[in-house]
């Protein structure tokens, strides 16, 4: 490969550096002839780069993927884009390889009974049957007896399709979406307290800030990329305090790691904050201006002394005074959540908790000073944002409010008579399932028989459903037990945008055409509508015409995406809602002008009051079992468990145990709750708590740790308690075996991806001190 630079006047156009964020020696380094990296061009063989985005997380790194003189993707280049800078992680690059996978689907697939196998059929004949379906188990049970379950790994016209489809088309209430078993506890708390939901600053404001406080978030596993900015605090010298059961990779270098009892936050929070009071450190002309309900908090706050909450946390009492004092006295102090607080049936007082905190303080609204929520999908911000939320319509609408009723309602063309009402959430519709309420089923981009909790329950319902449609681009677990599975299109084969953690709306392009037989999700959206009757309300060739129908939906709302275009995303990068014109920059940092998205413009500070998780212990089961991710995988692994060097690295979950119970590395554990019981190697390590066991969950059964979790919700955001359930561990004679992923009729699981599974041992750790080496 030969590289050879651009013209000379692209060649010198440089960033201006800022000094005091600058690292050492990079003048010198421009001085001397230096360019960035994107400033070369492959002239290979015809090679062509075309500039996207991750798939994965919610961070949304920059990527080029390199497409052949043929048109196929073939690879990956990391993108100088300011998100990133040229930095991908394990997945990001080996993400291309999904696109040309053997394990494609390429036909639809359809048996009209669970007993039959599946056959590749038509797309006439698989949308034949599909409508068919839709209409006689609605005739028969009426419309809501057939619901839709989105996803936040959809582009954003995609997810407000979704929205679109099941009110519109289906004529539904019953829509809901897999960001609800993400972010939906931070979004009900930044709704209730500042009116909008989203991040209140940008990742670039990390590397101003003074104090980092990071709660419940594995950030070197689950965003590794977004560990660039920790760093670049760290070479600043902000301290960085660490919220998590476990001594993650990130905790292991904090100034304060709090290693607290997993279903316990809202409580150390709410002592934090007492202490703060105690020691005068709230910045009380700060509250008197922009603070609502503070007295109330402040009292809630006097019944949370350091020694009640140490005992509920099972930590030192000074830790609390430590971390305090330190997010405090900072000048400049940020707080960033996520999953490790938001996973609970208290979730949304956990987060409540920590803005709490940063109001009390004065840290909101700053460069340096705020908070945030970091997303786990790759758009679970955009993914909530525009209608597929059970209770929302597109510009994060209240479908309960009269008024934006009547404004969707004429965008769309229909009477607000034919508009339902709100649904109910995921959760809530597999138990409705499971009373055959919901009798029909179409999913789309989520894999819930991985992703739900208590497998057994999610399996019970979907088994109850008269008929179940699937879109995907593999073969998941879900699909597995459909009646129609529609092959449709990866991120490389369609544009679309996505939001990031920040809210910062990123443009993905189309890299190559997908294979012959595979549509895109609008596509076939737009088709059964078209079928269903109402194809005039879906007349959309591509998703740049979704996107000129959201922007219009979008304008005037709290996610105003009406200023956005592709070609202003295409020039500037991304763009951070809401952008009202376009004219407008977009708003990256909000509550700069000390006010909020409440008409009265103030922080509504909410009273928190802790209370225990849902699954009690007792003597039988008298530990914690709390999940999570690894860096190899992402959800439910549907992705990931197909791309050989993820499996190699990463083949199989395991049970993270302290050496307290006496176990060597390796060896068969038993974890048993109330759901049931699953045998995993033992990854013995110190840096985890005696009384807590950690289990990845991206693989299914027998291996599936949401196969032991419990199903309780949160009241508010619906989200289930996956961080925490009773359990007890045993010794055990086999360890589970991790089965192949699922695939179509006629092909086999891809071996040289599959060969590793077999193995027996943990991977070594990640989490490195205390961990013994393979022999």
């Amino acid at each position: 490969m030969t590289a050879e630079p651009r013209a000379a006047a692209d060649r010198r156009t440089f960033i201006p550096l800022d000094p005091s964020l600058a690292p050492p020696g990079t003048r010198a380094f421009r001085d001397a002839g230096g360019i960035p990296a994107d400033q070369w061009h492959a002239d290979q063989n015809g090679e062509t780069l075309v500039p996207t985005h991750c798939c994965f997380c919610g961070v949304q790194c920059g990527m080029y993927l390199r497409v052949d003189r043929g048109g196929k993707v073939f690879g990956v280049e990391p993108r100088n884009h300011d998100i990133n800078r040229m930095r991908l992680c394990p997945k990001g690059i080996n993400a291309y390889q999904q696109v040309n996978h053997p394990d494609r689907l390429t036909a639809p697939l359809m048996r009209r009974s669970r007993d039959e196998e599946f056959r590749e059929v038509s797309w006439e004949e698989a949308l034949d049957f599909t409508v068919s379906e839709i209409k006689r188990i609605q005739q028969t049970y009426g419309n809501d007896a057939f619901g839709l379950l989105g996803g936040a790994s959809l582009f954003s016209e995609k997810t407000y399709l979704v929205g679109k489809f099941a009110r519109v088309a289906l004529k539904s209430r019953h829509v809901d979406y897999n960001g609800r078993l993400c972010m939906v506890s931070a979004a009900g708390a930044n709704k209730l307290a500042f009116g909008i939901d989203r991040a209140g600053n940008p990742f670039s404001d990390i590397l101003l800030t003074d104090c980092l406080l990071i709660a419940g978030s594995n950030v070197g596993e689950c965003f590794p990329v977004m560990t660039q900015y920790v760093w670049g605090a760290r070479d600043r010298g902000a301290s960085l305090i660490v919220i998590d059961p476990r001594e993650t990779a990130i905790a292991r270098t904090a100034d304060i790691h709090v290693a607290l009892k997993p279903g316990t936050d809202s409580a150390f929070f709410t002592s934090v904050l007492n202490v703060v009071i105690a020691e005068g450190l709230t910045d009380e002309n700060f509250l008197a201006a922009h603070a609502t309900g503070w007295e109330e908090v402040r009292a809630k706050a006097a019944e949370y002394p350091p020694s009640r909450a140490a005992a509920i946390c099972g930590i030192p009492a000074e830790q609390i005074v430590q971390v305090a004092r330190a997010f405090a006295r900072a000048p400049k102090a940020m707080a960033w959540h996520a999953r490790g607080i938001e996973h609970h049936s208290q979730g949304v007082e956990n987060c409540l908790s920590v803005i709490s905190l940063c109001a009390a303080t004065g840290h909101i609204g700053k460069p340096g000073a705020g908070y945030g929520t970091i997303t786990g999908q790759g758009n679970g911000q955009g993914g909530r944002e525009h209608g597929q939320k059970s209770d929302l319509l597109p510009g994060g609408r209240s479908i309960m409010n009269e008024e934006h009723r009547r404004q969707i309602c004429e965008i769309w063309g229909i009477e607000e008579s034919e508009l339902p009402p709100a649904g109910t959430s995921m959760m809530e519709m597999v138990w409705q399932m499971q009373r055959r309420e919901i009798r029909g089923l179409i999913g789309i981009c989520n894999n819930p028989f991985v992703s739900l909790p208590n497998y057994g329950v999610v399996k019970e319902g979907y088994d109850a459903t008269e008929f179940h449609a699937q879109f995907d681009f593999f073969l998941s677990e879900t699909a597995a037990n459909a009646h129609v599975v529609f092959p449709v299109t990866t991120w490389a084969e369609d544009e679309g945008v996505m939001a990031n953690a920040e809210a910062r709306v990123v443009k993905h392009n189309k890299a190559q055409d997908p294979p012959p037989g595979v549509r895109t999700d609008t596509w076939v959206m737009c088709e059964l509508a078209r079928r269903l009757g109402a194809g005039d309300k879906f007349d959309f060739p591509d998703s740049r015409a979704v996107f000129e129908e959201l922007r219009i939906a979008s304008a005037g709302t709290v996610n105003d995406y009406y200023g956005i275009t592709y070609e202003r995303l295409e020039e500037t990068g991304g763009i951070a809602w809401p952008c009202p014109s376009t004219d407008h920059p977009g708003t990256p940092r909000l509550f700069e002008d000390g006010k909020t998205y409440h008409p009265d413009g103030k922080i509504h500070l909410q009273v928190v009051e802790w209370h225990p998780p849902m699954d009690p212990y007792d003597d039988e089961h008298p530990m914690s079992l709390t999940t999570g991710r690894t860096v190899a995988h992402f959800l439910s692994g549907n992705q990931t468990r197909r791309l050989g060097a993820l499996v190699e690295q990463t083949p199989r979950p395991w049970a993270e145990i302290h050496p307290s119970h006496g176990f060597r590395n390796g060896e068969p554990v038993r974890i048993v709750t109330r759901r049931g019981s699953e045998v995993f190697p033992a990854l013995v390590t110190e840096a985890i708590r005696p009384d807590t066991v950690f289990v990845p969950y991206h693989w299914p059964v027998p291996t599936a740790a949401n196969a032991l979790t419990i199903d309780a919700l949160d009241p508010r955001s619906k989200i289930p308690e996956y961080k925490v359930c009773a359990c007890r561990i045993e010794h055990a004679g086999r360890i589970d075996e991790v089965p192949a992923p699922p695939v179509a009729p006629g092909h086999v699981a891809y071996p040289e991806t599959q060969v590793s599974r077999t193995d027996p041992l943990p991977p070594t750790s990640p989490q490195g001190r205390g961990t013994s080496e393979r022999s």
